[in-house]
């Protein structure tokens, strides 16, 4: 661009800078959808790791002591959690849904927590329930 003199004063035309605001006008609004895919990427990256990481302490305390926890507060109780995770989706740590294992006919002993999911009633990016993970 060249800048427009008047007077001796250098400057710019009003039509060139209404050029320049509409073509970063253009620019951002092409990166905003690009933005909020990466921002729900890693919300759902961060639930895959807090599921993998509570399944496998599930795992581990069941193999030291042969039962599984009666809550996820057992597992910081037992020093296997520091703090029970916070679920990315609800921004939560007590909306996780705990799924208790099943009982035999006749067997009193009390179900344990063997698996854990999301408590979010979304879609994932692919289509599939977070509560399905």
């Amino acid at each position: 661009m060249r800048a427009f003199v008047l007077n001796g004063k250098k400057g710019y035309t009003l039509l060139e800078l209404m050029i320049v605001v509409a073509i970063v006008g253009i620019l951002v609004s092409l990166a905003i959808p690009s933005f909020q895919q990466s921002a729900m990427k890693a919300k759902e990256t961060a639930l895959k790791q807090n599921l993998f990481t509570m399944r496998a302490v599930l795992d581990q305390y069941y193999a030291d002591r042969g039962d599984y926890p009666d809550s996820l507060e057992s597992l910081v109780e037992a020093k296997y959690l520091r703090a029970i995770p916070m679920d990315p989706l609800t921004k939560s740590s007590t909306t996780w849904v705990e799924i208790y294992e099943e009982q035999e006919e006749g067997d009193d002993s009390p179900a344990g927590v063997y698996d854990v999911k999301s408590g979010s009633e979304d879609l994932a990016r692919d289509g599939t329930p977070y509560k399905d993970w």
